[in-house]
């Protein structure tokens, strides 16, 4: 046989193969053109055993070093600047390493990626940590979706008025705290109003914005839901309000979300007043709550320090007149703040939004400087939006004018704004842009600009590849609604798997969003909306799966627990002690019968091993059982000398050395950062 075809054939270059003939025992010149067919077989079979052994010693040499990687210290990562998506091409560049070797580790994590392929940053610093690295996210293609322009005329609108214009106005009050902490229930309590009642599972699912009145003066709330999957709109509402009531139950203490809420208030500079819950129920501890409150560094002023914690029972109405008295008095400090020109041209924030069948778009403005009256006209980020055919006060009661602090449900919106646009009336209307119909229609069904910063990377496929993606298209009812749910799911970060929005909107499910579902093997999701017209015929019987949902948490908890089956599992390996062959007993079907000694640490019965010759692995095989005269063994300690039954292709000799070790597929753990189911 010709040397180039038998080189062909080993899938080796003439010279490679010419090379280390001699190492393989086969005294063939550099000069040699054909070899006899016999000849050729021999040299097949011994190239063949030494690429696996080659393999062999790499795929050790891969356990071993990654385990090393591992466990570096971060002092003695590299670092590396990584982008949101990168090609594994690209990745392996900045790396420095192999396509081929960057490939084999992402195969090893279950993704399975070309060259061109493209992958996450999480993904990606994972990896990167296994390879020894510490992964760092480039931030220079970040931006903000958020209404800035908008913010800094509310600034400057308040900071250039002349002081002579500036009337005292009502305070605006946040509510905050962690879930089931007795938010609503309190403005429940302060209002007279059984608002709670009307909230599915006694969480508050949109923002709200009421007015009461004490000792004469107006005081306006602005009700921000609790649970974790709201941050976005808590801190919206922390954005508009001058002062805040932080709930902390007497019962439950300081948690997760109750550190968030302070943070957002600090942040803000915004004041805030600590109304312990629950004080009603036999296992509050006030002393304890104060406790973990002064490791936040908020000292009580009974405790000698500057914040004011007022103990409440929001269920039977204890101590709630005390608490309005406080935050008036909080008011009264920052009086200097807290006001605003009525005279002017209104402008204000949005806080609520959603798409009304009857009345078509309406949203609820907080009016934060001015005074906005029927007949204005609505500007939203330098477009005109609409104009005031009629507004409606917190209680539904018509209005003609809304002064500053006052919330007004607005009709007469040509599209719906996003929550957290600031709306302006305009100087001048024709300086205005104009919104073409096209992007009316889009807006009323998709409400894409409110909700791009919630999902930014939900229309996008890139750097899903290697990850189990679950599919979601969802409808809810209210745009607030919408912005909640998305920006729960963008919570969702795991290297596993991942949630895509491949579509969302306001409005009951229809035959479109069924066909859609079915062309993307995606879920139907209807938060406070149902299948309309024949969708939910059409779903069963195209097998889409529609869920409805009122309670936002629970939609949460049935995401995480579909991703949960999704996750795959991972191989571990644990390193066992070294077997020294002393004897060769004698050989069975599928293996040998061998005597020698265990070194480093014990062994066990059915643990794999990496059979050694000198420096080079040989061969890999299994313990079938150890034996120690006529009892067989469940371990062997280190020093002892015993006899082993393996399963191996390959006879040992006398020297060489047995390392064990074992592999288990263990799942991985679901664990989302930052997030804390009920």
């Amino acid at each position: 046989m010709n040397i180039t075809e038998l080189a062909r054939r080993l899938r080796a270059r003439p010279d490679e193969l010419r090379d280390k003939l001699p190492d393989l025992g086969f005294a063939i010149g550099r000069k040699a053109i054909k070899v006899d067919n016999r000849q050729a077989m021999l040299i097949q079979r011994a190239w063949s055993e030494m690429k696996r052994k080659e393999r062999l010693a790499e795929k050790v040499e891969g356990q071993k070093a990654r385990k090393e990687l591992k466990d570096l210290p971060d002092s003695e990562r590299k670092e590396i600047l990584l982008p949101t998506i990168v090609t594994v091409r690209d990745f392996a560049s900045l790396l420095e390493m192999p396509i081929p070797r960057l490939m084999q580790e992402l195969m090893i994590n279950g993704i399975l990626a070309s060259i061109n392929e493209r992958i996450d940053f999480d993904t990606a610093s994972i990896i990167a940590e296994d390879m020894g690295f510490r992964a760092v996210l480039n931030n220079d293609e970040e931006s903000t979706e958020d209404d800035v322009e908008g913010i800094e005329k509310i600034k400057e609108r308040v900071e250039g008025e002349s002081k002579e214009n500036l009337l005292e106005r009502p305070p605006v009050i946040v509510v905050m705290g962690h879930v089931d902490h007795g938010k609503t229930r309190l403005l429940d309590a302060i209002r007279s109003a059984n608002v709670m009642d009307t909230e599915a599972g006694g969480i508050t699912q949109h923002i709200g914005a009421y007015q009461v009145e004490r000792n004469g003066r107006q005081l306006t709330f602005i009700d921000t839901p609790g649970h974790e999957a709201f941050t976005v709109m808590r801190s919206r509402g922390a954005k508009v309000a001058d002062i805040a009531i932080i709930v902390v139950a007497a019962d439950d203490g300081v948690q997760p979300q109750t550190r968030e809420a302070v943070n957002i208030a600090k942040s803000a500079h915004l004041p805030f007043v600590i109304a312990l819950n629950k004080i009603d129920r036999e296992e509050s501890n006030l002393d304890k709550v104060k406790s973990e409150l002064g490791e936040l560094d908020l000292v009580p002023e009974d405790w000698g320090g500057k914040t004011i914690m007022v103990p409440i029972s929001a269920k039977q109405g204890t101590n709630i007149e005390e608490l309005l008295d406080n935050v008036l008095l909080v008011a009264d400090l920052e009086k200097e703040n807290i006001v605003a020109n009525p005279s002017t041209r209104a402008l204000g924030t949005v806080i609520e939004s959603h798409v009304n069948p009857g009345s078509g778009p309406v949203a609820t403005i907080l009016v934060q400087s001015g005074t906005l009256n029927v007949g204005d006209y609505l500007g939203v980020r330098g477009s005109q939006y609409g104009r005031v055919r009629a507004m409606n006060d917190w209680k539904g009661d018509a209005i003609k004018s809304a002064p500053p602090s006052t919330p007004a449900m607005i009709i007469g919106w040509k599209m719906a704004p996003a929550v957290g646009d600031i709306m302006e009336v305009p100087v001048d209307v024709k300086a205005l842009n104009r919104i073409k119909a096209t992007d009316m229609s889009r807006q009323a069904t998709e409400d894409v600009a409110a909700i791009k910063h919630f999902s930014k990377d939900s229309d996008d496929s890139e750097g899903d590849e290697g990850k189990k993606i679950l599919n979601l298209i969802i409808r809810a009812d209210v745009l607030g609604s919408l912005e909640a749910i998305l920006g729960m799911l963008d919570k969702i970060q795991h290297e596993e798997v991942g949630v895509k929005v491949i579509q969302k909107g306001l409005g009951n499910i229809t035959d479109a969003d069924v066909n859609t579902a079915e062309a993307s093997k995606a879920i139907l999701i209807g938060f406070n909306v149902k299948p309309g017209g024949g969708a939910a015929g059409l779903a069963r019987e195209k097998n889409v799966e529609i869920k409805e949902y009122t309670i936002i948490y629970k939609l949460f908890e049935e995401v995480l627990a579909e991703l949960e089956t999704r996750v795959p599992s991972e191989t571990i390996t644990t390193e066992q002690g070294q077997f020294v062959v002393l004897k060769i007993f004698r050989k069975t079907d599928k293996g040998w019968i061998v005597g020698g000694q265990v070194k480093g640490d014990k062994i066990y019965p059915g643990a794999k091993i990496r059979l050694k010759r000198g420096d080079e692995y040989v061969s890999e095989g299994e313990i079938i059982s150890l034996q120690l005269g006529p009892s067989e063994l469940k371990e062997a300690q280190i020093g002892h000398e015993c006899g082993m039954r393996y399963r191996g292709k390959v006879k040992p000799e006398e020297g060489d050395i047995m390392e064990a070790y074992s592999q288990e597929r263990k799942a991985k753990e679901f664990k989302i950062e930052g997030i804390t189911l009920r």
